[in-house]
C-alpha cells in the first residue's frame, strides 16, 4: 500500500508541475502554465495530507512534505510573487514532524457538521 500511496501522491504532483510548466504537455509537447489548475492539485496533496495525517509511514509523510514544499515553491515563482518564507517553512515541517501528536488532538469520531465546514484551500503568494 506504501507503494501504491507514493504512486498516487507522484502522480498528482506530476499534474500539478505540468501546469506549473516544469513538465511540458504530452499532447503540445511545449510547457504551459496554468495556475488555477495547478493550484487545484497542490490543494488536493494538501487536503490528503490533513485527511491522513497520523496514518501515514515516516517514508510516505516525508514524501508527501517535501512533494507539496517544492511545488508550493515553484507555484509561487511560477505566479510572480514573492514568498513569505517565514510562515511557508514551520506549517510544513511542523505538521511532518507531528503526525503522532497531532492524532490524540482530534476528536475520535468529528461532529456531522465540522466536516463540511472544512476548507483546504492556501494561499501561495497571491
Amino acid at each position: 500500500m506504501t507503494q501504491r500511496f507514493i504512486e498516487f501522491v507522484m502522480m498528482q504532483a506530476q499534474q500539478a508541475a505540468m501546469f506549473l510548466g516544469r513538465i511540458p504537455n504530452p499532447q503540445t509537447g511545449k510547457p504551459e502554465v496554468n495556475l488555477e489548475i495547478a493550484r487545484m492539485f497542490i490543494d488536493q496533496l494538501e487536503m490528503i495530507r490533513e485527511k491522513t495525517r497520523g496514518n501515514l509511514t515516516k517514508e510516505e509523510s516525508e514524501i508527501i512534505t517535501r512533494v507539496l514544499s517544492d511545488l508550493q515553491l515553484t507555484f509561487v515563482q511560477a505566479s510572480g510573487t514573492a514568498a513569505p518564507a517565514a510562515p511557508a517553512e514551520p506549517e510544513i515541517s511542523s505538521t511532518a514532524d507531528e503526525p503522532a501528536t497531532a492524532a490524540p488532538e482530534r476528536p475520535s469520531e468529528p461532529a456531522p457538521d465540522s466536516e463540511h465546514k472544512k476548507k483546504f484551500t492556501k494561499s501561495y503568494g497571491n
